[in-house]
């Protein structure tokens, strides 16, 4: 059995949006265990609309405390013990689950994450990464997406390796290609950090290196991990959100218009439900904090309930593929290298 604890409070939405995502995942995967973790009404409704076989898979824990998306990392982190999502990341560190998923506040989810489960020996701080889709079939992951916005080339080397594991266990690539995001594809191009980690990451023979790519290429296909610094891949993330929602909105519109526009859009109508499928943000949802002792996946604070499935699937697939122990071991064999 797997079991994944859920923050169900904090999200903009309400904890109600995770009923029938909860109630798919259980449906699907007849191993797995739920712990939600909420305010007792919340907790309440949610099991009144879960079916007797449902119930047998859930647990509840009444929580005293919410974490909003107003409140400082730091006072959650000292004054919310009792919150809904420490106490999910309390049950990871405590064995209890297997990985937990939340909607809540991403600084306080790091700080709290960090501060209980700790990181793996030889990461010095974890990565957010989250998986963007491409002009191919195939995802590329996208990292470090804010989790810190110092960092230096070592971080960047981490972050390459972490990247490459994941890829590989979660989407089955068995040597994922993976690139700096740079200014430029030259060697000349950006500045004295990123040749650093440029240098760092050659030298590294657990991760296939393909050099430098521009940013025009995250979507191109020709390259499985990007990896960047938190402030520049939380820019590039928000930006292609924000297309991907212009493009998606743009296709429902378009029966709205003409009757001509209505009779195209009848022709091209399979083609378009494609081409919104693949750029849905929704299906995309789950970030994950990688680099800790535990799985530990963020799902956006206005995510619906599709987007918190596709959340908990990610939880799901990291524990399945036992993500950290494998990015723990990859760490010490380059490590013990050099």
């Amino acid at each position: 059995m797997i079991t994944i604890a859920l923050d169900i409070m904090g999200g903009d939405r309400g904890p109600h949006v995770f009923l029938p995502a909860i109630k798919r995942a259980l449906d699907k995967h007849s191993h797995l265990v739920v712990i939600i973790c909420g305010e007792q009404q919340a907790l309440d409704n949610i099991l009144s609309e879960l079916s007797a076989l449902q119930q047998k898979r859930v647990k509840l824990r009444a929580c005293s405390q919410t974490v909003d998306m107003r409140t400082k990392p730091t006072v959650a982190l000292r004054k919310m013990k009792d919150s809904s999502m420490r106490v999910a990341i309390d049950l990871v560190h405590n064995e209890q689950a297997d990985g937990c998923v939340s909607c809540g506040n991403t600084g306080a989810l790091m700080a709290m994450a960090y501060h209980v489960l700790k990181t793996i020996p030889g990461i010095s701080r974890p990565a957010l990464v989250s998986a963007l889709p491409t002009a191919t079939k195939q995802k590329v992951l996208l990292l470090d997406l804010g989790a810190s916005i110092n960092y230096d080339a070592e971080n960047l080397l981490q972050y390459a390796v972490m990247g490459s594991v994941l890829m590989q266990q979660v989407e089955g690539l068995e040597s994922p290609r993976v690139a700096l995001l740079n200014v430029g594809e030259e060697d000349i191009k950006g500045h004295s950090l990123i040749k650093h980690a440029d240098l760092l990451v050659k030298q590294c023979e657990s991760v296939n290196y393909i050099g430098y790519v521009e940013g025009d290429t995250i979507f191109s296909g020709d390259v499985d991990v990007v990896v960047t610094d938190g402030f520049t891949g939380n820019v590039a993330l928000k930006a292609s959100e924000g297309i991907a929602k212009l493009v998606v909105s743009e296709i429902k519109s378009i029966t709205q218009e003409t009757w001509f526009a209505r009779f195209i859009s009848k022709l091209t109508l399979p083609l378009l439900k494609s081409l919104y499928q693949r750029m849905n943000p929704d299906q995309y949802n789950g970030a994950s904090l990688i680099g800790l002792r535990g799985t530990v996946v963020k799902s956006h604070g206005n995510a619906s309930s599709d987007a918190c499935f596709y959340a908990i699937e990610q939880a799901i697939a990291e524990v399945t593929q036992g993500v950290p122990d494998k990015i723990k071991t990859i760490i010490e064999q380059e490590l013990m290298e050099h």
